[in-house]
């Protein structure tokens, strides 16, 4: 099939760019031509070696906008929707393609259909939602039922399960996410960043954009309150976007600077780089608490799965996950004694749970695997 990829989120790197990539590998692989479809100003994060078609009108960001400043930026960016879908609406028709994904949408996408030739579309479209929450499965559900007669519109949902909330449609699709695979650096040298002396600390990472919210000294308290009866070392990547955070990570920094046990990174990390950073520590360490782990994948934890590395996390980061395979450890999300006593215990008997946390994450690599998770999208597109 020649498959047209509808990308219209600009940002700099992240999950999102590699999210894009995975389709654009894992589809060529399976045989099919893959070509983006992108505003006329897109400006890609990373080359994907795909020829780009432009369409007329501009991306639209949020970046820095407030107030009514933000209240036209959503106006002109519904009416630029509208504009690539008509002109997607014309490529299809002149056989330009044969089918269309559009790897990160919400409801606000499909309910745009309702005013756009691009409902009825002649080749399959498959509108990908990474997640719905509570407050958002209504309009999604509305949205998708007003499209029920439109079956080459096909909503599919990142999740693990087969409902919307115990809700069912003939036309939504649900399927597992891919994790994020080691793409850039070759075999060998995932080994050697991956071996380390018997007597070496245990490396555990943790990753991520800095902000101030996050509260990461409250993290690094914990850390070295901990009692380890082994070696452990804490290595902190972190990414800014603005001057304020910047300063103030550099002064956690310096507040530890020279301490026993923490190695700190204050810079942002993409393809290969980032890569060889995560394959460079043994664990990863998620602290995150938020509801909405539990409705949308967390990237960091397919990551995770990805790179075959045990995690310690709060028990809102997709249970379903930790359910299906003994992958690492939880906390009760919030509670900062119990994200305590949970790394203490992960970092004293690493050593004798270690054979079991690399048989599961072999079994969860294989199952979310970004293949498979190409093949579920063809598959989809292949329906009749």
């Amino acid at each position: 099939m020649r498959i047209a990829i509808f990308e219209n989120i600009m940002t700099p790197g992240g999950h999102e760019v590699d999210f894009d990539r995975i389709l654009a590998e894992e589809l060529t692989a399976l045989g099919h031509e893959v070509v983006f479809y992108v505003p006329e100003n897109f400006v890609f994060a990373m080359d994907y070696g795909k020829p780009v078609v432009r369409l007329p009108k501009a991306a639209v960001t949020y970046t820095n906008v407030r107030g009514v400043s933000r209240l036209i930026a959503t106006v002109r960016r519904e009416l630029h929707r509208q504009a690539w879908y008509r002109a997607l609406f014309r490529h299809a028709k002149q056989g330009d393609f044969d089918a269309i994904i559009v790897p990160t949408s919400t409801y606000r996408y499909l309910r745009a259909l309702k005013k756009s030739p691009l409902r009825h579309s002649p080749v399959p479209i498959v509108f990908i939602l990474h997640g719905i929450n509570p407050g958002e499965a209504p309009k999604f559900l509305r949205a998708a039922d007003a499209l029920a007669g439109s079956p080459n519109i096909r909503p599919t949902v990142l999740t693990f399960g087969d409902t919307i909330f115990d809700e069912r449609r003939k036309n939504i699709r649900c399927i597992y996410p891919p994790t994020f695979v080691p793409r850039d650096v070759p075999e060998r040298e995932r080994a050697a960043l991956a071996s380390r002396e018997p007597d070496a600390p245990l490396r555990i990472g943790f990753f991520g954009q800095y902000r101030r919210e996050k509260h990461l000294e409250d993290f690094l308290d914990v850390y070295f309150s901990g009692t380890y009866t082994r070696p452990v070392e804490l290595f902190v990547q972190g990414a800014t976007m603005h001057p304020e955070d910047a300063d103030d990570f550099e002064r956690i920094i310096r507040k530890h600077s020279g301490r026993k046990g923490i190695r700190f990174l204050h810079k942002g990390l993409i393809g290969a780089e980032w890569q060889r950073a995560i394959l460079g520590v043994d664990a990863l360490l998620l602290p995150y608490s938020a509801p909405r782990y539990r409705y949308h994948w967390g990237g960091m934890l397919f990551t995770a799965i990805g790179f075959e590395r045990p995690v310690v996390t709060s028990d809102d980061m997709n249970p379903e996950v930790f359910a299906a395979y003994h992958i690492g450890e939880t906390f009760p999300s919030g509670n900062l004694a119990a994200l305590k006593s949970t790394l203490e215990a992960f970092t004293n008997h690493y050593d004798e749970q270690r054979a079991t946390y690399e048989s599961e994450l072999s079994k969860a690599a294989a199952m979310y695997a970004p293949s498979a998770f190409a093949e579920r999208i063809a598959a989809i597109l292949k329906e009749h």
